[in-house]
């Protein structure tokens, strides 16, 4: 590859000046040098695929990679804990922070036969804020990026500020990485069709939404926990209560696909937490629902309380929810009825 040893270089005099872990991968921590790797790879007519994270990787994030890396000439992980997106009151300080393992299981994925990413993306905050940034958003000053009629409900009813910072963050990733193609999980669905909104939008050349993938989600072989980063937080007593909202989840898609109305699904989803509740109280676990709730994909408005299966005309429909366990908070969703433009096979 042409460009491998500049790329080399550049890692290796940002180890020195940055003091960055020592890794396989070249790792980039200033937008100025990723940049100079990027213009390459446009010489040289290589495709990018990109998958932005907050490191204290899983499996998850590992299969997002593991698609880059099948449908592109390079590819590129960023790992950046954005301050934005954490309410002063929610858990940045604590957010997992686990770099050397993350590098070594992206390095892992070369295996016999397989390959690793291209490149590491790992800014610090002032490169990614350089006016400054405070999880306080009224003492904000800058530019931050908005998608209005998507960030408001679901998640947003909860986490009012969460998606400001979302949109404004990959905004700057997207800009600053230049993707053929982006990867997000299913996990974290609405996060991701705000994203496709938000390109198209902003009508970005790198990704366009159709190249921006949403994967579906991994899941633990034997409870169907969605795996997640914040997992970590759980106890063992915990973690045997968090798989419930994936099976208050399926309980209500068993009812949708049976004919039930939103109403008679939501029942059926309440009833499984409540059990868990119970359950959980014998082992002084603490089970409590946020929200179960059924959306259209393409507004993320709650659908009617008498919408069912034949009313949505074969149109996919969104099946999400939060359910707290201890302290630690959980999501979770289906795609019920997709056909594949959501959620990629």
């Amino acid at each position: 590859m042409r460009f491998a040893s500049p790329i080399l270089r550049l890692a290796r005099t940002m180890s020195t000046s940055e003091a960055l872990p020592k890794s396989d991968i070249p790792i980039f921590a200033t937008v100025s040098a990723y940049r100079e790797w990027r213009e390459a790879a446009f010489h040289d007519r290589k495709s990018v695929g990109f998958v932005p994270t907050m490191g204290a990787l899983h499996d998850g994030h590992l299969s997002l990679v593991k698609h880059s890396l099948a449908a592109n000439d390079h590819t590129v992980v960023s790992i950046f804990v954005n301050p934005a997106q954490f309410a002063p009151h929610e858990d940045l300080a604590t957010y997992p922070r686990t770099l050397p393992e993350d590098l070594a299981a992206l390095t892992a994925l070369a295996g016999p036969a397989g390959r690793m990413p291209s490149a590491v993306f790992l800014p610090p905050v002032r490169e990614m804020y350089p006016s400054g940034i405070t999880q306080d958003v009224s003492a904000q000053r800058g530019t931050f990026v908005e998608v209005k009629g998507l960030s408001e409900p679901g998640e947003g009813r909860t986490r009012p500020t969460f998606f400001r910072g979302v949109a404004t963050v990959v905004t700057k990733l997207f800009n600053i990485v230049q993707p053929t193609n982006a990867y997000f999980g299913q996990k974290d669905i609405q996060q991701a069709m705000l994203l496709r909104r938000l390109v198209g939008d902003l009508l970005l050349a790198n990704p366009t939404p159709e190249r921006l993938h949403i994967i579906r989600t991994t899941r633990d072989l034997t409870s169907g926990l969605a795996l997640s980063s914040r997992n970590a937080y759980l106890s063992p007593a915990e973690l045997g209560r968090a798989p419930a909202l994936y099976a208050a989840l399926r309980a209500a898609e068993d009812a949708w696909a049976s004919g039930a109305n939103k109403h008679e699904c939501l029942k059926r989803a309440e009833a499984v937490l409540e059990e868990a509740r119970l359950l959980g109280q014998k082992d002084a676990v603490t089970v409590k629902s946020d929200y179960i709730e059924f959306f259209d994909p393409s507004s993320f408005q709650a659908l009617d309380e008498a919408a069912d299966r034949s009313s949505r005309g074969g149109l996919p429909t969104v099946l999400t929810g939060a359910m707290w366990v201890g302290k630690t908070r959980l999501i979770d969703n289906l795609v019920l009825d997709d056909d594949g433009t959501i959620v990629g096979r």
